[in-house]
Formats: structure tokens, C-alpha cells, sequence
């Protein structure tokens, strides 16, 4: 079996497949986990999607390539409803809204509210970073914006590395970050978390509040999961998601994915495809509401 992951090595999605591969190798056989990085995920996830029925392959894939991509481009290149087959959730992970901890001091922001009033104060003063036009932390600060009817611009960089580094050389005043990857930097006290895209608390950041709980209606939610071919028989789909599964809530796959702040989910085949269908269906309302387009 080959899982695909449709970004670069060294991210929270990677390390999460690289983890279950390990694990579900016993059930399952060797697992070889190969890097297929561009178009924000959705070169590998094309691979998979086309993949011959003998390829024997699976995908990592995530609410980018199944949720998001899909209403930022003309001429999509596959079908994220149709051309797969919803395995096993993963991970549901929150964005964090993150400040340059010292940037912060400085503003007097020290709350979701406090940044509100800054903005409304000092429209266009800050400008926010993210990893990419049409990526979540984008499409989290346009909806934050619109809630708030708060101005600032958009600084898109080429990842989630680049934009937190500007973030700490305060060539941007915030971002939404996937969780994972901003954790230990707020760990160390170089950023300063305002609050978390979720409706409730995480447990990695129980001190730090929900924007929702000062923004009503706000709720963006990163995840990812194990998705095969449309053409995989039923069979074999359960028995891969039952051994991904097992792999995810044995104790060294859970013990691995809480190191990096995640709690992995129980929600597979039909019930993962319901959410699956229901994210794509938020997301283009998102995106068509904020006009966000990628040509």
C-alpha cells in the first residue's frame, strides 16, 4: 500500500501518517508513505483520485483538498465527493489566532475583544499573514473580518512556516494558524494566543477561549483523513478503516498524536462521507461569501 500525503514532509499530516502507517503495517502490510506536495494538496490528491483500481493506494487528504480547493478553482481537475472513498477521520484541530507576543504587549491586545476595538480604532493598521491565498487561515481572518466588520490586509505566503516568521519579525500583526504548528511557539512565549477557530476550548490550550465565545458565529475547524479510490470495494474499505482506526487509538499512535496536540477521532465510512459532504457544503459558502478565488 502507498498513503499519499499531498504536502511536504515535516508537517502535522505527515508525521500523523507516517505514525498510522507504522502502526497499521502489522494488519494491513507494508505501508510506504510518499510526499506529493503542490497545488495546495491537490496534486497528490489527484494522483489518488486517478489512480488505478491495482495502485493500491490511499490519501491523506484534508479539508483543503475536499472542502476548500474545490471553490477556489475554474476547472477542478477531480471530484472530492465522487472520485473518493471517506476511510476514517483523523483529526479534527482548531486554528489558533496568534500575535507577536512582544507586538501584543505593545498594543495592549491581550483578547479576541481587545483586537477587535485595536482594529475598529486603527482600520488597516495591522495586516494578517496566512500560508496561501485560499488557505484556512484566510478564509478564518476573512470570516473574522466580515463578523467584526474590521479592516486589515492580507499578506499570503508560501506556507505556514514563512507567514509565522513574519509574524515574529512583526512584518504581520496576526494569523491563523493550524494549531499544531503554532503550539510550541506559544509554548515558549513568543506568541500569544488570543483564541481558538473551534466552538469550545482545546485541551492543548485550556487557558485560551474560543473566539466564538467573543465573536458569536465563528467556528473554523482544520482536519484531516484517510480517504481510497471511489473504486475500492466496500470489503476492503472496512477493513482498512478498522485497522487505521486501531492504529490511531492504540496506545503509541495516540500517544504520538497527542504530542502534537491531537486527539484522534472514531468517525468512519458512512459517518465520515456525511461530514465530508458537509464540510465541502460550508466551505463554498465561505468562499463564494468572501469572493475568495484562485485562477
Amino acid at each position: 500500500m502507498t498513503l499519499v500525503v499531498p504536502y511536504p514532509a515535516g508537517g502535522p499530516l505527515d508525521t500523523s501518517a507516517r505514525l498510522i502507517a507504522q502502526e497499521a503495517s502489522g494488519p494491513l502490510g507494508t505501508i510506504k508513505v510518499e510526499n506529493k506536495p503542490g497545488k495546495g494538496g491537490g496534486t497528490g490528491a489527484e494522483l489518488v483520485a486517478k489512480a488505478p483500481k491495482s495502485s493500491n493506494m490511499v490519501l491523506m487528504g484534508a479539508v483543503a483538498t475536499h472542502a476548500v480547493n474545490p471553490w477556489l478553482y475554474k476547472n477542478f481537475p477531480y471530484d472530492p465527493l465522487k472520485d473518493f472513498k471517506p476511510l476514517v477521520l483523523v483529526a479534527r484541530t482548531p486554528n489558533v489566532l496568534v500575535m507577536n507576543a512582544e507586538l501584543a504587549q505593545e498594543l495592549n491586545i491581550q483578547s479576541t475583544t481587545d483586537l477587535v476595538k485595536y482594529l475598529k480604532a486603527n482600520p488597516d493598521k495591522l495586516k494578517y499573514g496566512s500560508g496561501g491565498n485560499g488557505s484556512i487561515g484566510h478564509i478564518a481572518a476573512e470570516m473574522f473580518k466580515s463578523l467584526t466588520n474590521t479592516r486589515m490586509a492580507h499578506v499570503p505566503f508560501q506556507g505556514s512556516n514563512p507567514a509565522l516568521k513574519a509574524l515574529e519579525s512583526k512584518e504581520v500583526g496576526l494569523v491563523f494558524d493550524n494549531l499544531a504548528s503554532s503550539l510550541p511557539r506559544i509554548q515558549t512565549g513568543h506568541l500569544k494566543a488570543l483564541g481558538v477557530t473551534s466552538l469550545g476550548r482545546d485541551d492543548s490550550l485550556p487557558k485560551v477561549p474560543s473566539i466564538n465565545d467573543e465573536v458569536p458565529g465563528f467556528n473554523v475547524v482544520t482536519w484531516f483523513g484517510l480517504f481510497a479510490p471511489a473504486s475500492l470495494p466496500d470489503n476492503d474499505a472496512r477493513r482498512y478503516a478498522d485497522a487505521f482506526q486501531s492504529a490511531m487509538k492504540g496506545s503509541h499512535g495516540a500517544a504520538g498524536l497527542k504530542k502534537m496536540g491531537i486527539s484522534p477521532e472514531d468517525v468512519r465510512l458512512s459517518s465520515f462521507q456525511e461530514f465530508v459532504e458537509s464540510e465541502n457544503s460550508k466551505f463554498g459558502f465561505l468562499i463564494k461569501a468572501a469572493k475568495i478565488r484562485i485562477e
